[in-house]
């Protein structure tokens, strides 16, 4: 499994700020997955051809303007099948990373607020979580459950909590221990109150930043996943099965589906890194 990066805990900063700047890089990283989340929302619009149609008299059409970049074994239109494939290669990744930073926060902010034992017990239970691929439990959970995106988000979803928990807890412990949670006690307010209301929103930049990172590292885990066979199932379109179903053609001298397919994930991967460092040089001054 790849190894995301994570803020090196000893590191976080006492307080968290929103940064205003942000460099070229940044800029077109943000405009790149700004671009891929239109194509998924507005495939149905902009793709000029059914993802799923064959046309026997079409197959492995070189790029032309009837097929922008051509056509696949079957005779489908790449440029459709990458729009539409953009939704399931974008949704799957959401999911993770929605349920990740979710459970993560909740984790990382009982852990940090109870303290002692439960914090204890709390890190012990992430580092064993921490220590499985979350690739190897998909492929497991797939091969047991059977192919789909459902085994596999769920398998990772779980994986990738204490890459989020075990950050957020180190920055909640800090924040736990400033004065103003302390006035806030003192004044009557709930830890519940607290917690929702002044330390989670604190927490909010740095949540974002490694949300942003996991996000293409998720993109990346299911492509594999469905590369494998054990994903998304065809006919429909989605990256990694793209990148599977163009290998047989690549002998032949035909590699359209897969190079695209493959450049389209590296691409999108690559952006939410830049995307996820330039947050944190913003978010958190972090200038390395």
């Amino acid at each position: 499994m790849s190894v995301l990066q994570m803020a090196p805990e000893p590191e976080v900063r006492e307080t968290i700020g929103w940064g205003t700047r942000f460099d070229a890089l940044t800029v077109v990283a943000c405009a790149v997955v700004a671009l891929f989340t239109l194509a998924a929302v507005f495939a149905p619009i902009v793709a000029p051809y059914d993802p799923t149609q064959v046309d026997a008299s079409a197959v492995y059409q070189g790029p032309s303007t009837a097929h922008l970049l051509g056509t696949d074994d079957a005779g489908r239109d790449i440029l459709s099948r990458l729009l539409h494939g953009a939704r399931a290669s974008l949704l799957g990744p959401a999911i993770v990373v929605l349920v990740a930073a979710v459970v993560g926060t909740v984790v990382a902010v009982s852990a940090a607020w109870v303290g002692g034992r439960f914090d204890a017990l709390v890190s012990r239970t992430l580092d064993v979580i921490f220590a499985f691929p979350g690739l190897v439990l998909a492929i497991i959970a797939a091969a047991v459950i059977g192919p789909g995106l459902l085994a596999p988000v769920a398998a990772l979803s779980i994986s990738y909590v204490p890459y989020i928990a075990r950050v957020l807890r180190t920055a909640a412990i800090r924040q736990r221990n400033l004065p103003y949670i302390a006035a806030l006690e003192v004044q009557g307010f709930g830890a519940l109150a607290i917690c929702v209301r002044h330390l989670v929103p604190n927490l909010l930049p740095l949540l974002i930043v490694q949300a942003t990172v996991s996000f293409g590292y998720a993109l990346l885990d299911l492509s594999a996943i469905s590369f494998l066979g054990l994903g998304t199932q065809p006919p429909a379109p989605e990256w990694g099965l793209m990148v599977a179903n163009g290998q047989p053609s690549i002998i032949a001298g035909h590699i359209e589906q897969s190079l695209y397919a493959g450049l389209t994930i590296v691409v999108a991967v690559v952006s939410f890194n830049v995307l996820g460092q330039g947050l944190a040089k913003s978010f958190l001054g972090d200038d390395r």
